[in-house]
C-alpha cells in the first residue's frame, strides 16, 4: 500500500532536511564567496583598475613611477631604479653605516638642574624614508604603544576579580567604535591648551601645556593606542582565559618557578592572540587616516592620506597605484603572521580557565609592589583611555560659558521637529542597532566558515585567510570609492542587466564584510587548537560535519566567538567609510554619519550626538558580553 500524501511530504521534507545539513557548511561558503566578489573584490577591483590600465590600454608606468619617487619611497626607490647595481646600493648602505655614529653626552642641559645628567645619543647622517617609510615607522610605534597598554590591561581583567570586571570587560572595546574624528575631538579637549588635562595640572600651579602642538606625533600614537589597544587587550583576555591551568600547575609539581612555567606555558598560549593583535594594530595604523590628518595634518601625512588628497585631486591612477602597494604591503604581512599561526596551532586548550584572585583583598595586600604598579597602570589608563571620552561628555554639556543643555535641546527640537529636517537623531540611534544586529547575523556565520575551511587545510588554507582578510588590508578610501563607482552608480552585466546594490541591504552587507575578519581571527586560532579527534568521534558515532561542528566545536569555542561577535557590533556601530557613501540621500543615515552631518555645522551638537553614540554602545556592549557570557566555558 502506497504511503499517504502527508507521509511522503515528511519523508521528503526529511530529506531536504537531511540534505541540508550535510552541505550547511558548502552552502554557507557559497554565500559568504558570492557576498565578498560583489561586495568586496569587484568594488576594489573597480578603483585597482585604475592603475594598470590608461585609456584603455594596460601599463604598468603608473607603479614605475611611484616607485622610483623619492618622495614615496625614500632611499629604496634608487633600488627600484636600478635593481641590478647590487654594488652602488652595498657602498651606499656601508656609507650609511659608517657615518652613524654612538655618543655619551656628559652635559645633556635640563632646566632647573645644575649637575649634568648623561644622555646615550644615536647620531646618523639622516635617512630619507618616503611616505611609505614614514608611514611604517608610525605605525611601528603605534604598535608598540597599543601592545605595551593593552597587555596589562588583560593581565588584570583575565587574572583577577573585583566589582564591575565584567562590565569593564565590556567596554574595553567602547574606543573601537568611535569615528576617528571624534577621536581627534576627544584628544583636543583633552590634551589640548584649553584641555581636560590642563585644567587638572593648573590647580596644582603647573601648565598650560602645548601637548598637541610641540609633540603631534606623539599625540598621534597616544590616540592609534586610544583606538587599537582595546584591541590587543580584548583578544589577549579571551586567549589567557581559555588558557588550561592544569598545564600550569603540572610543570609547578615537576619543579618549574612560577616564572618559568609562565614562560613556558602560557606565553606559547598567549602568542598568537598578541601577534594578531600586533599585526591589526599595525594595519590599522598603517593606513591610518582621520585621526593623522586631525591632530598631525600633512606635516605627519600617512600613504592613506595622501590618497586620499589625489582622490580629491581626481588623480585616480595614482590614488589606486598607491593603494594596491598599500594592500600588497598589509596582505604580505597577514599571510607572513597567518603562516605563523598555522605553525603554533599545537598547543591544546582544556575548559580549566586560570582562578581569579581578589584585585584588593586587604591593604596589606593593596600596597604590594604588583598592586601598586596596577594603580599605576590605572592612572595611565584614566587619563589615556577615560580622559579623551570623559572630555567629549563634557563638552556635550558645556559651551565656552559654562554648563548647558543647550545642545541636547537642539537634537530634541530635531526630533521633534522631524518632518523639516533631513537627519534626527533617533532614527540614527534605531539604525545603528538594527544594522549590528544585522551585521551579527551576517559576519559571525561567515567569520566561523571561513575559520572552519582554514583551521585544517594547511598552506592552501593560509592562502584562502590571507585572501579572506583583504578588508583588513585594503584602504577604507579606496572601499568606499569602489562602493560608490560599482554598487551605488551600478555596472552594466551582459544580457542587458545591471547590478545596482544600495540602502539599508547594502549598507548591512558591507558592514559584514568589514566585521567579519575579526570573527575569524578570534575563532581560527581557537578552533586550530582543538583536538581533532572529537570531531572524528562524533562522525563515526554518526553525526554529519554540520552537527559536529555545532554540538562538538563551537561551544569550546564560545569565547572567541563571543568576542568576535562584539568586534563585529563594533565595526558595524563605528563604520563610517562605507555607510556615509551608502546612506546617501536615504534614510538609512547612522550615528556615526549623524556626528558627521551635525559637525559641519554646529560642533556641540555633534559632541553631543557622539555622547550618544558612547552610551548606547557602551549599553549594547554589555548586553553582549552578558549574554554571550552564558555560552562560554
Amino acid at each position: 500500500m502506497s504511503r499517504s500524501r502527508p507521509g511522503r511530504i515528511a519523508s521528503g521534507a526529511g530529506r531536504i532536511r537531511a540534505w541540508l545539513e550535510r552541505n550547511a557548511i558548502r552552502l554557507t561558503a557559497l554565500v559568504t564567496a558570492g557576498i565578498l566578489a560583489v561586495m568586496l573584490y569587484l568594488p576594489v577591483g573597480v578603483v585597482f583598475v585604475e592603475a594598470v590600465v590608461d585609456e584603455g590600454v594596460p601599463t604598468l608606468g603608473h607603479f614605475a613611477a611611484v616607485l622610483t619617487d623619492p618622495f614615496y619611497f625614500g632611499v629604496l626607490a634608487d633600488v627600484f631604479a636600478d635593481p641590478l647595481a647590487v654594488g652602488t646600493h652595498l657602498g651606499s648602505l656601508a656609507g650609511w653605516l659608517a657615518a652613524v655614529s654612538i655618543s655619551l653626552s656628559l652635559e645633556y642641559p635640563i632646566p632647573g638642574i645644575d649637575v649634568p645628567v648623561p644622555w646615550l645619543a644615536v647620531d646618523t647622517p639622516g635617512v630619507r624614508q618616503g611616505l611609505f617609510g614614514f608611514t611604517a615607522y608610525q605605525a611601528a610605534l603605534s604598535t608598540l604603544a597599543s601592545v605595551a597598554l593593552g597587555l596589562p590591561a588583560a593581565y588584570i581583567l583575565a587574572n583577577y576579580e573585583f566589582y564591575g570586571r565584567r562590565t569593564l570587560r565590556s567596554l574595553t572595546i567602547l574606543p573601537f567604535v568611535l569615528p576617528g574624528i571624534m577621536v581627534a575631538v576627544g584628544f583636543y579637549a583633552m590634551f589640548g591648551r584649553a584641555g581636560t588635562l590642563n585644567g587638572i595640572l593648573g590647580v596644582a600651579g603647573l601648565g598650560p601645556f602645548a601637548f598637541i602642538e610641540t609633540s603631534p606625533l606623539t599625540i598621534v600614537i597616544l590616540a592609534h593606542a586610544f583606538y587599537n589597544a582595546p584591541l590587543v587587550a580584548r583578544l589577549t583576555v579571551a586567549a589567557w582565559e581559555s588558557v588550561d591551568t592544569r598545564t600550569v600547575e603540572t610543570a609547578r609539581s615537576l619543579g618549574a618557578s612560577e616564572r618559568r612555567a609562565f614562560r613556558d606555558i602560557v606565553v606559547p598560549q598567549l602568542a598568537p592572540a598578541v601577534l594578531t593583535g600586533a599585526l591589526l594594530t599595525f594595519i590599522f595604523t598603517f593606513m591610518t587616516f582621520p585621526i593623522v590628518l586631525a591632530l598631525g595634518g600633512l606635516q605627519l601625512a600617512t600613504v592613506e592620506v595622501w590618497i586620499y588628497d589625489r582622490i580629491q585631486r581626481l588623480d585616480y591612477a595614482e590614488a589606486a597605484t598607491l593603494a594596491i602597494l598599500e594592500t600588497i604591503l598589509s596582505l604580505g604581512l597577514t599571510y607572513a603572521y597567518l603562516r605563523y599561526e598555522s605553525v603554533q596551532s599545537g598547543f591544546s586548550q582544556a575548559p580549566s580557565p586560570p582562578p581569579k584572585e581578589a584585585l584588593f583583598p586587604d591593604l596589606r595586600t593593596a600596597l604590594s609592589p604588583r598592586r601598586l604598579a596596577i594603580c599605576g597602570y590605572g592612572l595611565v589608563a584614566l587619563v589615556l583611555f577615560v580622559g579623551p571620552m570623559a572630555s567629549l561628555v563634557v563638552g556635550s554639556f558645556t559651551d565656552g560659558t559654562g554648563f548647558t543643555l543647550r545642545n541636547y535641546a537642539f537634537l530634541l527640537e530635531r526630533q521633534l521637529e522631524g518632518a523639516s529636517f533631513q537627519t534626527l537623531p533617533l532614527p540614527a540611534i534605531r539604525n545603528s542597532l538594527l544594522f549590528g544586529v544585522a551585521t551579527l547575523a551576517v559576519a559571525v556565520p561567515m567569520g566561523v566558515v571561513i575559520s572552519v575551511l582554514t583551521a585544517r587545510t594547511g598552506r592552501s588554507g593560509t592562502i584562502i585567510d590571507t585572501l579572506a582578510m583583504l578588508p583588513l588590508a585594503v584602504s577604507g578610501i579606496v572601499f568606499g570609492i569602489g562602493l560608490l563607482q560599482g554598487l551605488v552608480f551600478g555596472i552594466s552585466l551582459p544580457g542587458g542587466w545591471r547590478l545596482q546594490i544600495t540602502g539599508a541591504v547594502a549598507i548591512v552587507i558591507a558592514h559584514a564584510v568589514a566585521a567579519y575578519p575579526f570573527v575569524t581571527r578570534n575563532v581560527s586560532p581557537l578552533l586550530s587548537n582543538l583536538d581533532p579527534a572529537m570531531v572524528e568521534s562524533a562522525r563515526a558515532l554518526g553525526a554529519s560535519r554540520f552537527r559536529a561542528l555545532v554540538d562538538v566545536e563551537l561551544p569550546l569555542v564560545a569565547n572567541g566567538i563571543v568576542a568576535g561577535a562584539a568586534f563585529a557590533f563594533a565595526i558595524s556601530i563605528g563604520e563610517f567609510s562605507s555607510t556615509v557613501i551608502l546612506a546617501s540621500g536615504s534614510e538609512s543615515y547612522t550615528m556615526p554619519v549623524a556626528v558627521e552631518r551635525y559637525l559641519g555645522r554646529r560642533s556641540g551638537p555633534a559632541i553631543a550626538m557622539g555622547t550618544l553614540l558612547l552610551l548606547v554602545t557602551a549599553a549594547s556592549f554589555v548586553v553582549i558580553d552578558r549574554v554571550g557570557g552564558r555560552y562560554e566555558l
